[in-house]
C-alpha cells in the first residue's frame, strides 16, 4: 500500500488496540474518521496496533506510509497535546531507552556534531531554498508587526542586531550560521564584520556564495574547537543541538570568546520541564540528537559566567512560522518532487504541522536571552 493510492476510510476493527486508542482521544475533540479537518482518517486497520506498540514513532511513521489521513495535523497535534496527551505518546521502552542513552554517552559530544548536519541540513538545498523565505532563515521568526514571512524572518535578524547594540567595524561571531542568513544581515545593515560557524558542507557552501563580497567568513566548524576574541556573539537555532552535557562547555565557550563589555544573543527553542527527553520520530527523522533545554538548565549553565540582562519569549510566533514553511512546501513542492518522492513530503507535512502543533499548545517556548561579559550601566533590550 502506497501513500499515494486513494483509498476510503476502512472499518475499524473491534479490537483492544482500538478500543485503547478511542478512549485516549475522548475529551480532546479528535475523532477517528469523523468530519473534522483535525480528525484522524484511517487508512490501515493495523494502525490502532502499530500506535499501542510503537506510540509517537509508529504513529509518525504511519503517516509517512500512508495509513492515516488528516487535512490539519497542526490542530490535531494542538487538541491532543492539550487534552495532555503529549507525555503518554512515548512508549515505556522509548523512554529507558533514551535515558539510558544519554546518561552513558555524550550525544552531542565533539566527535558526533556533524551527524545532524550531515542528516538534515545537507538533505537538499534545493528543498530548503523552496520551503523557506529569502533569507533562508531556518528558525522562527518576529511576527509582532510583520504579515508575511519574509517580513518576519528580517524582523527577527533586526532584532537580534538591535539586542546586540551593533557599530560598524565590530567583529561578530555566529554559531550555527545556518545559510548565512544573520552574517548577511548585519553585515550588509550594520558593516560588521562576522565570523559563522555550521557542521553543515551544504549550509557553509552556499553561505559563501551568498556572502561573497561582504566581510564574513564561514567556516565548518565544532563551537568547541573555536579560538579568538569577538566584540558580540548571537546564536540563532543552534543551541537545540548542544546537549544538556554541554550546556556548561558551551557557555564556557561563549565567555572565553566574548570581549570584556561584549553582548550575547541567544536564541533557541525551549521546554517547560528539566525532563531529559525527546520526540523519537524528531530525534529519527529530523534533529538526531537534538534535545530542547528548560530555563533552569539554561540560567544553571550560564551562572557565574555571564549576566543575563534580558529574556523574551514568542514561541507563539514559530506557529505562524511553522505554517508559512508548510504552505511554502506545498506551493513548490511540484518543482522537487521527482527528486524526494511522497513519503519525503509526508515526512516534512508531519514534521511542520506537528511542530506548530505544539507551539500553538504552549508546549514548547522560543527564548531570545541576552547576556553581557563584564558590562556596565543599564541595558534597556529593544522589542
Amino acid at each position: 500500500m502506497t501513500s499515494n493510492t486513494p483509498i476510503a476510510p476502512v472499518a475499524l476493527p473491534n479490537t483492544r488496540a482500538r478500543q485503547t486508542l478511542e478512549k485516549m482521544l475522548e475529551g480532546s475533540g479528535v475523532t477517528l474518521n469523523g468530519n473534522q479537518p483535525w480528525d484522524i482518517r484511517v487508512h490501515h486497520p493495523d494502525l490502532f496496533s502499530r500506535v499501542i506498540r510503537q506510540g509517537s514513532i509508529g504513529f509518525g511513521e504511519a503517516y509517512m506510509d500512508g495509513w492515516w489521513e488528516c487535512d490539519r495535523i497542526d490542530e490535531m497535534i494542538h487538541r491532543l497535546l492539550r487534552h495532555g496527551l503529549g507525555s503518554i505518546a512515548h512508549t515505556t521502552a522509548e523512554r529507558v531507552v533514551y535515558k539510558l542513552q544519554s546518561s552513558l554517552m555524550n550525544l552531542q559530544s565533539k566527535a558526533r556534531a556533524y551527524i545532524v548536519g550531515k542528516e538534515h541540513y545537507d538533505f537538499g538545498n534545493d528543498l530548503f531554498t523552496r520551503m523557506l523565505d529569502e533569507t533562508l532563515c531556518y528558525s522562527c521568526g518576529y511576527w509582532k508587526e510583520a504579515s508575511t514571512l519574509h517580513e518576519a524572518q528580517v524582523a527577527k535578524l533586526d532584532l537580534a542586531c538591535r539586542k546586540l547594540d551593533l557599530e560598524p567595524g565590530m567583529r561578530v561571531l555566529d554559531i550555527g550560521c545556518g545559510w548565512a542568513s544573520f552574517a548577511e544581515h548585519a553585515a550588509r545593515q550594520y558593516g560588521v564584520e562576522v565570523t559563522g560557524i555550521t557542521i553543515s558542507e551544504e549550509q557553509a557552501k552556499l553561505g559563501r556564495e551568498r556572502c561573497a563580497g561582504l566581510p564574513v567568513e564561514i567556516l565548518l566548524e565544532d563551537y568547541r574547537e573555536l579560538s579568538g576574541e569577538f566584540d558580540r556573539i548571537v546564536s540563532i537555532g543552534m543551541f537545540e543541538h548542544v546537549g544538556q552535557r554541554n550546556y556548561a562547555t558551551y557557555f564556557d565557550t561563549v565567555k572565553r570568546l566574548l570581549k570584556p563589555g561584549g553582548l550575547f544573543v541567544l536564541h533557541t527553542i525551549g521546554s517547560n520541564t528539566n525532563d531529559v527527553s525527546v520526540d523519537p520520530w524528531i530525534n529519527k527523522y529530523i534533529f538526531p540528537n537534538g534535545i530542547l533545554p528548560s530555563i533552569q538548565q539554561v540560567a544553571d549553565a550560564s551562572e557565574g559566567k555571564l549576566v543575563m540582562e534580558d529574556w523574551q519569549n514568542f514561541g507563539a510566533d514559530y506557529d505562524t512560522t511553522l505554517m508559512a514553511w508548510q504552505e511554502n512546501l506545498l506551493a513548490h513542492w511540484h518543482e522537487i518532487a521527482d527528486n524526494y518522492g511522497e513519503r519525503v513530503k509526508r515526512m516534512f507535512l508531519y514534521y511542520l504541522g506537528s511542530c506548530a502543533g505544539a507551539f500553538r499548545a504552549r508546549d514548547l517556548q522560543l527564548w531570545q536571552v541576552v547576556y553581557s561579559n563584564g558590562r556596565g550601566g543599564r541595558y534597556d533590550s529593544p522589542r
